[in-house]
């Protein structure tokens, strides 16, 4: 009876679907538990840690002063400490400790992180006064503050010396911001504007027409351009002179001082002393900062954002670009192409585009659009630039065309099989009530297929803005600080290289002389890759899903 009713539950399918439910509740478990072990060690390293000072008493050798963030903490036999070269008695137990500390200070050490022996640390302190200062170069100095200075004037010291340098960074934060400000936007726009008259006048004297007048109104432009960037000039000097104005003195835990200008200084904090709020605050502040800045200490420290807006924009011009050619393509295989053998071919071409490697696809954009494509445009278009590429040169445009092409056999197949699903009676109706064929597919199949359109769209972007191998050869490089879309004509540069999220993962993860600064950098902008795949696509269902719902009458 038993046997009986165990086969009868087989033969219902039962097993097959708890099977399949369990398969899709460990997927989901290990896609939660990566993306908490993501986020967790990402945003974490942005909380201001406590700071800890110790006695370092390595045998046979002088006792040293230690203060850094404790980073990691595990247990190491103590065979292996003594096969290393480290003074281990044979005595004690098996395992010792063994903590990663962020020390700073490179100036003065050679690195910012140190393997230290826990058993080692004696008279552990975390001493309120205690100061980390995060740097525009040289990374973090942790130490005290002894004095601030005002050119070679000593303004505050003592316990009056941290106001005092809290004030004076708020002042030097407003300079530094003036400066890039002018930098960036003022200068950039006098120099590009520089580079089109130089161009404008060499396009004249390759036509011939470079006569006195001509030459006399481009003079006279260059010499305006001339004249505003000396009053810029001047302004940035002034602004340099002020900026570089206030120091601090520090001193490290071992009586080491050392003199830093607040024009290299953009936080100073006092973890140990802060509150929960205060450090939450700090936090928030920290975040915002490594999503609005650009990347600084060969991308181990600052911000990400033109890596951001290099990874949307690029990702937004290939969805323009892809969308028609596979929607039209997808129409002309499916109403127009006469079905036979070639049309069979053509799919199975199709279908196999989708499984070539992206590689693949970058050494053909470098070949083609690159070499081939922008090289011409460059000698039809742009003679008064060359030998100089303008468009012959990797860049956002071929960068997204090639996006385009990797991305377009998932739309075709997408949107083919919407067009298969329209009712065959839908046509003959629209037909028979005088619309010709064309009105009928662009008034009414096309919008009906137009979620499964969207579809394609999901998954072209899905597939598209995590890929990095082939952008590595048309358009994407490890620095690029200027956005290519700014104020200056035609606004949008598709000619410029651009950051990309993945690459920028792959660039700190795997090129970083400094890996671990740069291992928690990468679980952040992982993170942030993901958050940013998520957005685009939730927008592209919920288009699909409002289509869906609009078109459902017709439909039913």
């Amino acid at each position: 009876m038993k046997q009986d009713s165990l086969k009868g539950w087989f033969k219902s399918g039962a097993p097959g679907v708890w099977i399949s439910g369990g398969a899709v509740a460990i997927a989901v478990i290990m896609t939660i538990g990566l993306l908490s072990v993501i986020a967790v060690r990402g945003l974490g390293h942005f909380w201001p840690a406590d700071l800890v000072q110790a006695s370092y008493q390595v045998p046979g050798q002088p006792e040293q002063i230690v203060i850094g963030e404790v980073v990691q903490s595990e247990q190491v036999p103590r065979a292996r400490l003594k096969s290393a070269g480290l003074p281990v008695p044979d005595q004690g137990p098996e395992f010792m400790t063994r903590e990663l500390l962020k020390v700073g200070n490179r100036d003065l050490n050679g690195n910012d992180f140190s393997w230290v022996i826990g058993d080692w640390l004696v008279n552990l302190q975390r001493p309120a006064e205690l100061m980390a200062l995060e740097r525009r170069e040289w990374g973090n100095f942790y130490g005290y503050l002894v004095s601030v200075k005002e050119g070679d004037r000593v303004v505050a010291q003592g316990p009056a010396a941290w106001a005092e340098l809290q004030a004076r960074l708020k002042r030097a934060s407003k300079l530094n911001a003036e400066l890039q400000n002018l930098e960036k936007k003022d200068i950039g726009a006098i120099n590009h504007g520089l580079e089109r008259l130089r161009l404008q006048g060499r396009k004249l004297e390759l036509e011939g027409k470079l006569d006195a007048a001509a030459q006399a109104d481009l003079d006279a432009d260059r010499a305006e351009l001339n004249n505003r960037y000396k009053a810029i000039e001047q302004r940035l000097s002034s602004l340099h002179q002020a900026f570089a104005r206030d120091s601090l003195v520090a001193r490290d835990g071992n009586g080491r001082q050392v003199e830093i200008n607040l024009s290299k200084v953009v936080h100073a904090i006092q973890p140990n002393g802060m509150s929960t709020l205060t450090k939450l605050s700090t936090y928030f502040a920290k975040v915002w900062e490594f999503l609005s800045d650009d990347p600084r200490e060969a991308n181990t420290e600052g911000g990400i954002f033109p890596a951001i807006f290099g990874t949307v924009m690029m990702t937004l011009i290939m969805a323009v670009i892809v969308t028609p050619f596979g929607v039209l393509a997808a129409v002309y295989l499916r109403e127009y192409a006469r079905q036979g053998p070639v049309t069979r071919l053509i799919r199975i071409a199709v279908n196999n585009l989708a499984g070539v490697p992206a590689i693949v696809y970058g050494v053909f954009g470098l070949g083609f659009f690159v070499y081939v494509l922008g090289g011409s445009i460059d000698r039809l278009f742009f003679p008064e630039s060359l030998p100089a590429p303008t468009l012959g040169t990797p860049g956002l445009l071929w960068a997204s065309l090639t996006l385009a092409l990797l991305a377009v056999p998932v739309v075709i197949v997408a949107t083919e099989e919407g067009l298969a699903r329209i009712p065959r009676t839908v046509r003959e109706g629209s037909l028979a009530l005088g619309a010709t064929k064309a009105e009928t597919l662009w008034k009414i199949v096309i919008p009906m297929a137009s979620p499964a359109m969207m579809t394609g769209m999901i998954l072209a972007v899905a597939r598209a803005a995590g890929e990095v191998a082939p952008l590595m050869l048309v358009g994407v490089v490890k620095l690029a600080p200027s956005l290519p879309l700014d104020g200056n004509y035609p606004y949008l540069h598709l000619d410029q290289k651009i950051m990309h999220l993945g690459f920028h993962i792959y660039d700190v993860g795997f090129q970083s002389p400094n890996v671990e600064a740069a291992r928690p950098l990468v679980y952040a902008t992982a993170l942030l890759l993901v958050l940013v795949i998520a957005t685009l696509n939730l927008s592209a269902v919920w288009i699909r899903n409002h289509l869906r719902e609009k078109y459902k009458a017709l439909d039913s």
